[in-house]
């Protein structure tokens, strides 16, 4: 760097040293200093008659910091959606009884198949061929077996020994959709007995049991019977009662002692014990016989569609005792399936419906014989499968 030039050895004659102006000497260069005054400086005019002197420049202000512009308010946090493990235990929790439920569908039949007694009711000779279809002989028997001394006073049931048949009926469900058939056979009906002659149709259950029974049924209506099902006293009882009760509608009043009777006329619900009387009453109609198996038919239906019905189903408790007491009362053929007896209580549900008939076979006399021709006919529409051809005779409303 140059040295500074020294004021005081300056030269003679007034020259200025060049770099003067660069020390802040005052300068005689009247062309510098009008260099300086006519600059572009917009101080220089007002400063033309003071020395010149050194300038602060003027400071730009400090930028302020940079801040961050406030945010908005934060919103509410929305609802929070239920968590989905809890969904998926209540989906868990849902599926489950739906299972349970399943499960007591099919277990509970299984448990009542295994109590059911299985007799032997198939005649082995003398049999008719087969027919479409399926026909069943549904037999209610008076049998006390099993009944208290009280049962068998409040049932009026006397004190007869042996077994015989209050109630005979055949049922047909046709293969290919017809009307399902219900058919009295009038327990004092003339029939031939095989080794026994002319008697009552329910002496053959007296004197053979099942299998004579159905032997004789067979023969006297040439109708193969492919199933048996039966029903006692105690049996009808407990069904009645396991599915609440039933209606039934007497046309009049009946009272009937050996029957245990004593009910008002018109609809009203009955209890085990009272539809046994209801069924089982001869006294109080001029029909005798003729008229009971009309109540038969009536209640038969009512119990077999209350136990068939949604709220049996849907009923823990009731469905679980319905089956129980189906159980405790049935008797049937060993050749009978769970399938079979399946079809036949959902034939018992639909005889009294509109796809059903309940009907008596046709007599000529109250002893009873049957009217052949139109009893013939009336087979004959069976064995072919074709029950909407059936002129149903049902005297008790003639």
């Amino acid at each position: 760097m140059p040295e500074r030039p020294d004021p005081r050895n300056r030269p003679e004659g007034g020259e200025q040293p060049e770099y003067g102006w660069l020390y802040g000497e005052p300068q005689d260069d009247s062309d510098a200093t009008q260099r300086i005054r006519t600059s572009a400086d917009p101080y220089a005019a007002a400063d033309a008659g003071e020395p010149d002197r050194t300038r602060v420049m003027p400071t730009r202000p400090r930028p302020r910091p940079y801040e961050q512009p406030p945010r908005a308010p934060a919103r509410p946090p929305r609802a929070a959606a239920a968590p989905p493990r809890r969904r998926r235990h209540w989906g868990r929790i849902v599926l489950v009884v739906i299972l349970l439920w399943v499960l007591l569908l099919v277990a509970v039949p299984i448990w009542a198949w295994s109590k059911i007694e299985k007799v032997d009711a198939e005649p082995s000779v003398d049999r008719p061929a087969d027919t479409p279809g399926a026909t069943y002989l549904l037999v209610g028997s008076d049998s006390r077996e099993g009944l208290s001394k009280e049962e068998k006073q409040e049932f009026a049931t006397g004190s007869a020994s042996g077994q015989r048949t209050d109630t005979i009926m055949v049922m047909h469900v046709p293969r290919f959709g017809g009307k399902t058939l219900l058919l009295s056979l009038p327990r004092d009906s003339l029939v031939n007995v095989p080794g026994y002659g002319e008697e009552k149709i329910n002496a053959a259950f007296a004197y053979g049991g099942p299998r004579l029974l159905v032997r004789t049924v067979e023969q006297a209506t040439g109708l193969r019977m492919d199933n048996y099902v039966e029903i006692g006293f105690g049996g009808f009882v407990g069904m009645v009662d396991a599915v609440g009760g039933v209606e039934i509608c007497p046309r009049a009043a009946m009272k009937d002692p050996k029957a245990n009777l004593d009910i008002k006329k018109g609809c009203q619900e009955a209890d085990g014990p009272t539809a046994l009387g209801y069924v089982r009453s001869r006294q109080t109609d001029a029909l005798g016989d003729i008229a009971r198996v009309a109540r038969q038919r009536e209640v038969v239906g009512a119990v077999a569609g209350n136990a068939a019905s949604p709220w049996t189903l849907i009923n823990p408790y009731r469905y679980i005792r319905t089956a129980g007491a189906g159980a405790d009362a049935l008797r049937i053929g060993e050749n009978v399936g769970p399938i079979d007896l399946a079809r036949f209580a959902w034939g018992m549900r639909k005889v009294t419906g509109e796809d059903g008939l309940t009907c008596t076979v046709p007599y000529v006399d109250l002893s009873v014989r049957w009217d052949e021709p139109k009893a013939e006919e009336l087979f004959g529409h069976i064995a072919d499968d074709n029950t909407d051809e059936i002129d149903c005779f049902q005297p008790e409303k003639q």
